[in-house]
């Protein structure tokens, strides 16, 4: 384990050859009680512009759809994969995996039976790509949304992944945060990834294969702690904050030692 001071000169020593790589909710904006009422921290913008505009590369990895991150997270020059890797943005080009193309069709078939079944504020389709269902303004009915994302999954072709007070129906493809890891730390010296779920451990673990490899030089996997943080987190990471708030303190550190001024 590093401290924040360690982790901040990793990240500043070579700040062309860096990419940072953080995911969303309870990394950059705290958990809500509704999912579509997630905001990132403020200033947490004005200070990724900063990155974008002195680091090689910076990237939100989440589970929400890229039009929900775009429209969070406005930024020119941010590199975003929207749920788990299965559609994202290099600079300005947005991509679609095309092997989820096959399963449109029921997930589309598996979003309106959910919709049928469940209030609206527990079901949130994703892009038509996939469909996550939240317990947490309801945590009495988790055993049922469980029972029930299984069954229509099941009868549907499609695959769960469970995540915090959640679980998402999708594709059955083998598609999860080390994908875009992988795709947007290519060609760096020095990779980061900042998150605090189950859904970030495939992407600290890439990191840590990649470093291996010896296609990373140093690979730095920061760690979101909270209450609901998953007990594997302390053993993926290589340094620990508290909570979006620290993940932000440490990002402002990193975009004032890099010293490059807020975009106008």
């Amino acid at each position: 384990m590093i401290d924040v001071d360690a982790t901040v000169a990793a990240l500043t020593a070579h700040p062309e050859r860096t990419a940072l790589l953080v995911d969303f909710d309870g990394s950059l904006a705290p958990f809500v009680a509704h999912a579509e009422e997630a905001r990132p921290l403020p200033g947490t913008v004005e200070v990724l512009e900063r990155l974008v505009a002195g680091l090689g590369r910076v990237a939100v990895v989440s589970g929400r759809p890229m039009s929900y991150l775009t429209s969070r997270l406005p930024i020119e020059g941010l590199a975003y994969a929207g749920l788990y890797g299965m559609e994202w943005s290099i600079g300005g080009e947005s991509t679609v995996d095309p092997r989820v193309r096959p399963y449109l069709v029921a997930v589309a078939a598996a979003t309106a039976e959910l919709e049928a079944r469940l209030p609206a504020d527990l079901v949130e389709p994703k892009a038509g790509i996939s469909v996550t269902l939240h317990w947490r303004p309801a945590p009495e009915r988790a055993d049922e949304i469980l029972v029930l994302a299984h069954d229509v999954a099941v009868r549907h072709g499609l695959s769960e992944l469970r995540t915090r007070y959640a679980i998402e129906v999708r594709p059955p493809l083998d598609i999860d945060k080390a994908d875009p890891t992988r795709t947007f730390v290519d060609g760096f010296a020095t990779a980061a990834f900042g998150g605090d779920d189950y859904g970030d451990l495939p992407a600290f673990a890439e990191l840590a294969r990649l470093e291996r490899d010896g296609r990373l030089e140093r690979a730095i996997r920061i760690g979101v702690q909270s209450d609901e943080a998953p007990v594997e987190l302390a053993e993926a990471v290589d340094v620990i904050v508290d909570g979006p708030s620290g993940l932000l303190a440490l990002l402002t550190r990193v975009a004032d030692e890099i010293g490059e001024p807020v975009r106008g």
